[in-house]
């Protein structure tokens, strides 16, 4: 799907402004992954910050060097879970022959990453209300490498030229994370447990039209046809 193609900044401390330690960014680790399971259960209205130090195991003084307020971790988690997912299909994505292929991998990294990772889901779609600039954010960050990786594509000859990067872009994402929520997320067990892995058919099915929207050579609209019939004429 995307590729993974800017630097990531060093997290620095809330209280001094500084970059964190190594030793500091485990800490930080442990109080983003904690928050990433508070948020999924309780949801950001419900949730704490006491519930998180609690959740890392983590004195509540000390989340103040990292965070100042349960908004500001929030938005971190989003980020967070945003550069993971990137990286997720990227990885899937290497050694990729060709676009198409490629796009098949980064959706299975991507349906990995949802069924691992259910808060991602509810956590994106909270923040259009608590923080609307982080979900956009989000999306923005995602659509930027898709729309690079199709560029090429195009100059490579692999898909169609004709086609717009950015409204592509947005368009395969759409279809990624409907089919991730429906297939990935709705499938749960009994347990509450996603399946590791999408249905093989669901995905080929969703292949299926992402091949014939990407490869699909020259189109000509109605009103061509209409001036074609009547020149005929």
């Amino acid at each position: 799907m995307t590729q993974l193609d800017e630097q990531e900044e060093v997290p620095v401390s809330q209280a001094t402004g500084k970059p964190l330690t190594t030793r500091g960014q485990a800490t930080r680790r442990r109080l983003l992954e904690a928050a990433e399971e508070v948020f999924a259960d309780a949801g950001y209205h419900e949730a704490s910050i006491v519930r998180i130090t609690e959740r890392a195991g983590i004195g509540l003084g000390t989340f103040y060097l990292y965070f100042d307020s349960k908004q500001t971790i929030f938005e971190a988690l989003v980020l967070d879970l945003n550069s993971r997912v990137r990286q997720a299909m990227s990885t899937a994505m290497e050694g990729a022959r060709d676009r198409m292929e490629a796009e098949r991998l980064g959706f299975e990294g991507f349906f990995r990453f949802t069924a691992e990772h259910p808060a991602l889901y509810r956590v994106v779609r909270e923040a259009e209300l608590v923080s609307p600039e982080t979900m956009r954010e989000h999306y923005a960050r995602i659509v930027a490498g898709y729309r690079e990786g199709l560029t090429a594509a195009q100059h490579d000859g692999e898909i169609d030229a004709e086609l717009d990067p950015e409204v592509t872009a947005w368009a395969l994402m759409g279809i990624g994370e409907l089919i991730g929520m429906r297939y990935v997320l709705w499938e749960r067990d009994a347990g509450g447990q996603a399946p590791q892995a999408i249905d093989p058919a669901v995905l080929d099915a969703a292949m299926r039209v992402i091949d014939g929207a990407l490869r699909r050579g020259p189109r000509h609209d109605a009103a061509d046809k209409t001036t074609g019939s009547d020149e005929e004429a």
